[in-house]
């Protein structure tokens, strides 16, 4: 067998391997041996088959399944040998492989095009320098917080008047058809326009309006009529409503009992307190949302100053056969920029770990995995002896799952945020302090 590198520059290349008679013939006749010793054929014991209509039947394909097998491993291992660093894998010739006499030829000729990556440098000091950033909680968002929190553990209860936001229980009827159904209409649904039909109505006041105007989405009118989608779209003109009852979510009232429902039995014990409190959790909860963001800006950066040279002709072809038509070349080319990206910050962070020996254990794995499970149970902290070996148990069957690509994708996560933290420990940050309004801008920018 003989293997040719021909580079056709930096980051292209041409593989051709040669395989001859000697190479696969040893295996293959073995294999023909063994066949017919169990071949069954009429007017021939079995085992007792001649060699050569042995080979009639099987030889063909047992060739062609020995020499795949060959460049296989060969061309595997020729590119380990060399150390060679490409995109994805080898990508076959088929021109040149549809040429291929396989009834009469011994030696075969196989080109694989190959899209090479070239030595890359990174700079990996505290002359890397990436924003973070501090989030700053003005009154004004606290304010709106402990509205949203009076509402959701508020409750509701009857009203006299109808108000914006009011639930009103009725009776919907047709001033055209004889529909007719009982039904509530939560007015924040209503148009505004038609909506000042119900501010201030009465439990028995009666109310006409028209349902189109009233609901411009036809999901609503299925909601408030009980109708079908397809039903709801051809329902139309004037309706009646008899109001039989108004509902409020009336909001929870600022107490103990409200302070130890939110955060506690005695975490805090005044309206002060507990707005600090609810201040550095809104705060917190963004400087986690930041984070994430400080992940974003080190990718960028080192995108930016990151030289990667790879070929785009090589990685279009490699995508379109690596996605088996769930993608179209259109689609590549549109993408390419994010193809590009995520590939060349993939490189440059493999080559930080490999050049930093960032190793992942088995058990790094599992517990990782386990901390998934732990979230979705409610983000329980601690385990009981009896929950350890249930969470261990689940996280075998899912590791185990799907061929062991579970496994693969679980330990690309805890490799990566380990290259990411190794990153993050070697460049330097500055800390920028900005409000909310701000930190959601540059997260909606990015």
């Amino acid at each position: 067998m003989e293997i040719v590198l021909d580079k056709k520059g930096s980051t292209a290349a041409t593989l051709k391997v040669t395989i001859k008679a000697d190479d696969y013939q040893p295996i293959v006749k073995n294999k023909l041996k063994e066949y017919g010793k169990k071949v069954s054929l009429k007017g021939f014991r079995q085992g007792k088959v001649p060699t050569s209509v042995v080979e009639r039947m099987y030889g063909k394909s047992l060739k062609v399944d020995e020499i795949n097998q060959l460049l296989t491993q060969s061309v595997s291992k020729y590119i380990k040998d060399e150390k060679l660093n490409i995109i994805g894998f080898p990508l076959p010739d088929q021109a040149q492989a549809a040429k291929i006499d396989w009834e009469n030829a011994s030696e075969y000729e196989f080109f694989y095009d190959l899209g090479l990556i070239p030595e890359f440098k990174y700079e990996l000091s505290d002359k890397v320098n990436v924003s973070k950033y501090e989030i700053q909680v003005d009154p004004k968002r606290v304010a709106e917080t402990l509205d949203n929190i009076r509402r959701q553990q508020g409750k509701m209860d009857e009203a006299e008047k109808v108000e914006e936001g009011d639930y009103v229980n009725g009776e919907l009827k047709s001033l055209t058809t004889e529909f007719a159904t009982s039904t509530m209409i939560p007015t924040e649904k209503v148009e505004k326009a038609e909506l000042k039909k119900f501010i201030g109505k009465k439990t028995g006041d009666v109310i006409e309006f028209d349902i189109d105007k009233a609901f411009t989405d036809k999901s609503s009118i299925a909601h408030v009529t009980g109708l079908t989608k397809e039903e709801a779209e051809t329902t139309s003109g004037k309706f009646s409503f008899t109001i039989t009852g108004i509902r409020r979510s009336f909001p929870a009232e600022i107490n103990q009992e409200f302070f130890d429902k939110i955060f506690g039995p005695g975490a805090v014990a005044s309206e002060e307190e507990f707005n600090k409190k609810l201040e550095e959790t809104i705060a917190q909860n963004y400087n986690r949302e930041a984070e994430v963001l400080v992940s974003r800006d080190v990718r960028k950066e080192f995108l930016a100053n990151t030289k990667v040279e790879i070929s785009e002709a090589f990685l279009k072809r490699f995508l379109l056969v690596n996605n088996e038509g769930k993608i179209s070349a259109e689609q590549i080319d549109k993408d390419l920029n994010l193809y590009q990206d995520d590939l060349k910050w993939l490189l440059i962070r493999n080559k930080i770990g490999e050049d930093n020996d960032v190793k992942v254990e088995h058990s790094e794995v599992i517990q990782r995995t386990k901390e998934l499970f732990m979230q979705q149970f409610g983000g329980m902290t601690s385990l009981s002896e009896e929950m350890e070996e249930t969470m261990n148990k689940l996280a075998d069957n899912y590791l185990s799952a799907e061929n062991g690509k579970n496994y693969n994708r679980t330990f690309e996560e805890v490799y990566y945020n380990k290259v990411l933290k190794l990153i993050e420990s070697k460049i330097s940050f500055k800390t920028k302090k900005i409000s909310v309004d701000e930190f959601e801008k540059l997260v909606q920018a990015n």
